[in-house]
């Protein structure tokens, strides 16, 4: 029910650890690759000394950051989870002038070592839209606190939130957001426990194609009710324009599973993500031979008797 794992590819970037490489002393020695070339990971160890500004910084004075394409955000902290505006917010959003070729920009490459993704306290991203004009992909991982304000981005093509709880006010702040260029849409929408208090009526604008005229992925997963959004996916015109389609990481069981296949045809998506899930095997044979053609995730299938469906990111 955790993030276990760092990301170790951006953007079509390996990422390189910037921290690591301060630790070992190698930033001074010359030995950094070259700016393109990698996903440029800027964060704090538990025993770092200094704050996240002064480790910002100096990623700024050693690497090239005009030709930095990728930047993925880790700790920000080290003795706790302090508040993501306190120090990084203000310095990324600062020194927006020194990364002109910024395109994508990941926030809280933290897994549950570091901090449960329910204890990390995040702020009001807006800003890191509207100082990244030519921004084309942002990931934010962490609820608490989390707020988001409409607003009009050109450039944005590829959208995710991350959570164990996402707030229903940065649910209805996607939505009215302006994004014409947006191909890909996830939202982790996570359990009430954390934070998590959408409905499927705040889901609405997602479904009925009203929204982003260019969306060509969309993920709705990671929710306590996945089989009421399968079920509301199942007659939503958004689908027939997509490419993939991900009801992935919640509790969908057989009955979701089997409202979107007696619903409108899938057999146009190229992939369906449907990973950990609580279908049959039964269902599964089902979803195959519907969609022979569709490449369909199934891996991570739990126990369909079991008396709980969990989500697979909450605390």
């Amino acid at each position: 029910m955790t993030v276990n794992d760092h990301i170790e590819e951006f953007h079509g970037l390996p990422v390189f650890d910037f921290a690591k490489a301060v630790e070992r002393e190698e930033a001074a020695a010359g030995t950094l690759p070259q700016a393109t070339a990698v996903a440029w990971k800027v964060g704090l160890d538990y025993d770092s000394e200094g704050t996240f500004g002064e480790r910002w910084q100096r990623f700024l004075d050693t690497v090239d950051t005009a030709r930095v394409t990728a930047v993925v955000i880790g700790q920000w902290f080290t003795e706790g989870p302090e508040p993501f505006s306190d120090d990084a917010l203000a310095a990324i959003t600062g020194s927006a002038h020194r990364l002109p070729a910024l395109r994508a920009l990941f926030v809280g490459d933290i897994t549950y070592e570091e901090s449960e993704i329910s204890w990390l306290e995040m702020c009001d991203v807006t800003p890191l839209l509207t100082a990244f004009p030519r921004l084309t992909e942002l990931v934010v991982r962490g609820g608490t606190d989390l707020e988001l304000e409409p607003v009009r981005h050109e450039a944005l093509t590829a959208l995710r939130f991350e959570a164990g709880g996402l707030p229903v006010e940065v649910v209805r702040a996607v939505a009215a957001c302006e994004l014409p260029a947006l191909e890909r849409l996830e939202l982790w929408l996570g359990v009430e426990n954390y934070g998590g208090d959408a409905t499927l009526d705040d889901l609405a604008p997602f479904l009925d194609g009203s929204r982003f005229p260019a969306l060509r992925h969309l993920g709705l997963q990671n929710s306590e009710f996945q089989d009421d959004i399968a079920a509301a996916v199942a007659h939503a015109p958004v689908v027939a324009r997509l490419a993939s389609l991900s009801l992935s990481m919640g509790g969908l069981s057989d009955q979701g599973a089997g409202a979107l296949l007696e619903g409108q045809p899938l057999t146009h998506l190229h992939a369906l993500d449907l990973h950990h899930h609580y279908l049959t095997d039964e269902m599964q044979q089902r979803l195959r031979q519907t969609l022979p053609d569709v490449e369909i995730d199934l891996s991570g299938g739990g126990d369909p008797g079991g008396r709980r469906r969990y989500v697979a990111v909450a605390e």
